[in-house]
């Protein structure tokens, strides 16, 4: 299944003819819906600072499907504290639950990305260099090459052996 992104969906359902009602483009239409693309109808929902029904959605899609985009965009949530109270133990945990999904799940490579960068940098856990090598190593196996980038910079600031 070919998969349309974010902006592509959205300029769909604009254009003239669609049977895209206006109320069908508001979050309300999303939140309580079990159609699975709400998912990514979160993620507009966040960007346009609605940050209380994104939330709303993304726990949702998260409790029906453990879907890997969501808990990122919730960690993201959670560390930033747009629309919630910031808490980067929660925002740790929700990556640590996304790059933990088996290697065929949607978005699974930045979830490890991302938790990859937590453990090097202690955001939210406690550091560990090694296991965030693992994690950023993993994460760039399945495509990320932010994760390449950053096991550059881990190897440039390594403490040199005695």
């Amino acid at each position: 299944m070919k998969r349309l992104p974010v902006a592509a969906l959205l300029a769909l359902a604009a254009l003239p003819g669609t049977s895209a009602l206006a109320d069908e483009l508001g979050y309300e239409a999303y939140v309580d819906s079990p159609k699975r693309i709400k998912c990514l109808y979160g993620y507009v929902t966040a960007k346009t600072g609605n940050f209380e029904a994104a939330k709303a959605i993304f726990e949702d899609c998260v409790a029906r499907w453990n879907d890997v985009y969501s808990l990122i965009s919730l960690a993201q949530m959670y560390e930033s504290g747009n629309g919630v109270e910031q808490d980067l133990s929660k925002s740790a945990a929700l990556l640590k639950q996304g790059a933990e999904q088996p290697d065929d799940a949607s978005y699974v490579s930045l979830a490890r990305y991302h938790w990859g960068v937590a453990l090097a940098e202690g955001r939210g856990v406690e550091a560990d260099r090694v296991a965030a090598r693992d994690w950023l190593q993993r994460a760039a196996a399945g495509g990320q090459s932010e994760a390449d980038e950053y096991l550059l910079r881990l190897d440039a600031t390594r403490a040199p052996a005695r």
